[in-house]
Parts: structure tokens; C-alpha cells; sequence
């Protein structure tokens, strides 16, 4: 509601940098907050059995099996799509052409959102998905996605004339220069931008630890309780030659 709304909407309309920002937090930030509060997992609890509710509940179960799930939750799909978030939306002329109506900037936000969440499901989600990624899948997923919009930011650092013609006028009252608004819309996007990443990094790697040491642990409990017959079966079989070693030292 902040972000697409308040004081902020107003300058996202004409600022890159304030609409850099818009960007990026419905992209990067909103996402993960929405994706750990596990709402497939609420929505399957919470639905009635009866009624409607048994409608809703067999609709998701529908599409949590279909396959179109399956290929948009998959990182050959959500990568370009983040690809297509920066690079086609804003070097192809998109941006251009959506920006100047209200209606065309809402769309934009929207398709951020979407594609944010798109993203941070398969990488962050601990609901029921169609496929469960590993754990190094996910690392690598986040690997894949963190340079793209670090190396967009430093293409509009660096750019010396508007990336897009719609934020290169500004009103003169605001008494903004667009090429500097351009280039803290870049800094936006190479620092602000991978905060989210860098924690939804440190989410992956920790539960991963935690993973790894409850399976140790109940391996050890399954030991303790059933032994380990391979273990005990090459211990038998080293004791048969120390012993044929023994008998053969006695003979001679």
C-alpha cells in the first residue's frame, strides 16, 4: 500500500529513482515477507472442507499439480522473467510506452509483484510446491539472479544521457538534474537491490544447516537403535584376517 500509494506514487510517476525504488521493492522486498508467512499452507488449513471451500481447495490442489505450475515456478522461467523486468522493460521501450498513462504505471508495479513472487517461491517457500528444490538449487538460483540487476545499476551509473526518455524531462519546480536522478536510480538498483538477495541467501544457508543436522541426528538415533550392519560387517571382516593373520604367524 506504501510503496503503490502515499506520497511515494506521486514521485514514482516522473523520478526514475523514486520508481527505481518502487521497483525494486515490490521485486525484492515485498515478496519474501509475503512468501514466509506460508500461504498455500494457510489457505489448505484454514479453507472449510464444505461448501465453497471444498471448491477453493480443489482448485489449488489442481494447480499445485498442473504443469503450467510447474514451468513457472522453474528457473528457466523465473530468470528471464527477472531478465525482462530491467533489461526489456526499460532498454526496449516499454517503459516508454506504459509509463505516461497511471494505468500502464500500475501494470508495471503489478507485473513487478508477480514476478517477484514468482522468483522467491521456488527459492524461499517452505509451502506444498509441484517440485522442491534443493537446497544447493536454491543458492544457485539466488547466484544466478543477483548479478542482473547489480550489472542494470551500473549501466545507468554509468550512462551519460536518459536510459528512458520518459524520466529525462522533470518538472523545472523540483530543480532535478535527470541524469543525476538516473544515476542514484542505478545505486538504488546495485545496493538496495541486493539486500533482500544477500538475506534470502543467509535464510537458504541456515536452513540448510538445520537440515543436515536433524537428518545426522536421526541417523544416529537409527544407529543407535538398529545398528549399523555394514559398519559391523566390515569390522567382522577385518577381525577374520586379523585373526587368519594370527594362526598364519603361529605356523610359522
Amino acid at each position: 500500500m506504501i510503496t503503490m500509494g502515499a506520497g511515494v506514487e506521486g514521485y514514482g510517476l516522473r523520478m526514475f529513482s523514486v520508481f527505481m525504488f518502487q521497483q525494486l521493492t515490490l521485486m525484492m522486498a515485498v515478496p519474501p515477507l509475503l512468501v514466509l508467512g506460508r500461504p498455500g499452507t494457510l489457505l489448505l488449513r484454514a479453507t472449510p472442507h464444505r461448501g465453497l471451500g471444498r471448491l477453493v481447495l480443489r482448485l489449488a490442489h489442481a494447480g499445485l499439480r498442473s504443469r503450467a505450475a510447474r514451468i513457472v515456478l522453474h528457473p528457466a522461467f523465473m530468470i528471464p522473467v527477472f531478465l525482462v523486468s530491467f533489461y526489456g522493460v526499460y532498454l526496449s521501450g516499454i517503459a516508454d510506452a506504459m509509463l505516461p498513462s497511471w494505468y500502464g504505471h500500475v501494470t508495471l508495479e503489478l507485473l513487478f509483484l508477480i514476478s517477484g513472487v514468482l522468483f522467491t517461491v521456488p527459492v524461499l517457500s517452505t509451502d506444498p510446491l509441484p517440485v522442491k528444490q534443493s537446497h544447493l538449487g536454491r543458492l544457485l538460483d539466488i547466484f544466478a539472479e543477483m548479478p542482473l540487476h547489480a550489472f542494470f545499476g551500473v549501466v545507468l551509473m554509468m550512462a551519460t544521457t536518459p536510459v528512458v526518455d520518459f524520466f529525462g524531462t522533470l518538472p523545472v519546480a523540483w530543480d532535478v538534474d535527470p541524469i543525476t536522478d538516473q544515476g542514484i536510480a542505478g545505486g538504488l538498483a546495485w545496493s538496495y537491490g541486493e539486500l533482500p538477495s544477500v538475506l534470502m541467501l543467509l535464510i537458504i544457508m541456515v536452513r540448510w544447516q538445520r537440515d543436515d543436522t536433524l537428518t545426522s541426528r536421526a541417523a544416529d538415533r537409527r544407529h543407535n537403535r538398529e545398528g549399523t550392519p555394514e559398519l559391523d560387517a566390515y569390522n567382522a571382516y577385518l577381525e577374520q584376517l586379523r585373526q587368519r593373520s594370527e594362526r598364519h604367524d603361529r605356523q610359522r
